[in-house]
């Protein structure tokens, strides 16, 4: 299986959702947008389900660079299609990513 990721600036947060479903089960919900910085379509939307999982995103703030880990699933309902993105882990994106260089730096250290 592929472990799936986004890096891109955490652009919004959205309000945490109470959800209750028919057998009166509740959950809470938060979707948050970042911008992956392409030409076209560079705004994705990850929601997190549950109190642990909303509280990753409660440590970044809006401009924050990150990098999303996340889950692609589709279900069907009336002959139509619906897919979530349901991120699982959150992180500071790491500079040395963009910046290829980086480990090298502490190498050449006279010391």
């Amino acid at each position: 299986m592929n472990i799936l990721s986004l890096t891109g600036a955490l652009t919004k947060k959205n309000q945490i959702e109470n959800i209750e479903n028919k057998e009166g089960k509740k959950w809470i919900k938060q979707t948050f947008l970042i911008d992956i910085g392409q030409d076209y379509n560079s705004t994705i939307c990850f929601q997190l389900f549950g109190d642990e999982k909303v509280k990753i995103l409660e440590s970044f703030n809006i401009g924050d660079k990150i990098e999303v880990f996340f889950n692609i699933s589709s279900r069907e309902y009336n002959n139509r299609y619906y897919h979530n993105i349901d991120a699982w882990k959150i992180i500071h994106a790491n500079n040395s990513k963009t910046n290829p260089n980086a480990e090298n730096e502490e190498d050449e250290l006279p010391f």
